[in-house]
């Protein structure tokens, strides 16, 4: 995997043809979302049979808001998620009873922890670069689909996801001007609230022309 390159994460699938698109477009990342207020919320049981039909090369992300804390452990250990995003407000003291909680389930592998941020309730980014997540993403909400002020991110040192308000139409251009770690795109990819698997193509592939 090239080191410098931006990765993709689609997140919110919850049908089948989804997968099917996901697995000829192998992005890094895909989504399942477990919150009930969601339109894009899934079941356990929906969730595992997404993710048996899935590509082995692709990882599956669990997005949270305040879960409990064994809800998302039995998931991990179910090999229905590979990464947990927590995007509520979970703290630092959160975060760590999580990763106590998985290292004593016997078993399981390291699993990541993606910390989300809402980049429009932030008047710094201290708590941002300073969390004990693996990863942290920026976005403007709780899958608004609305794009919040890319170049306040500049200042960053901390490789991000960058989230909220990005599709196909602008993705290429918030590669260029803050170059993440990975880029995130849930409503940008959608028709009438439903993966649309043109658009997924398009995103992914204005992605890799902007990294290639």
């Amino acid at each position: 995997m090239e080191k410098n390159r931006t990765r993709i994460k689609i997140c919110g699938l919850s049908r089948i043809e989804d997968i099917a698109v996901a697995n000829e477009l192998l992005p890094d990342y895909i989504g399942f979302v477990f919150w009930e207020r969601s339109k894009r919320n899934v079941t356990k049981a929906e969730a595992a049979e997404l993710k048996r039909n899935l590509d082995k090369n692709i990882k599956a992300v669990g997005v949270f808001v305040d879960a409990e804390i064994d809800y998302i452990a039995d998931l991990i250990n179910c090999g229905i998620i590979d990464v947990a995003q927590l995007h509520g407000s979970e703290s630092e003291a959160y975060i760590k009873r999580l990763r106590d909680r998985l290292a004593n389930d016997i078993g399981t592998a390291p699993v990541r922890i993606i910390k989300a941020f809402n980049v429009n309730k932030m008047t710094s980014f201290e708590e941002a670069e300073s969390s004990s997540a693996d990863y942290i993403m920026l976005d403007s909400g709780k899958g608004t689909g609305v794009t919040h002020d890319w170049f306040r991110l500049k200042c960053l040192t901390r490789p991000y996801f960058l989230a909220g308000g990005l599709g196909p139409e602008n993705v290429s251009e918030a590669i260029k001007v803050l170059q993440p770690f990975a880029v995130d795109v849930s409503s940008g990819v959608e028709t009438d609230g439903v993966k649309d698997a043109d658009k997924m193509r398009a995103f992914v592939e204005n992605v890799t022309k902007k990294r290639s």
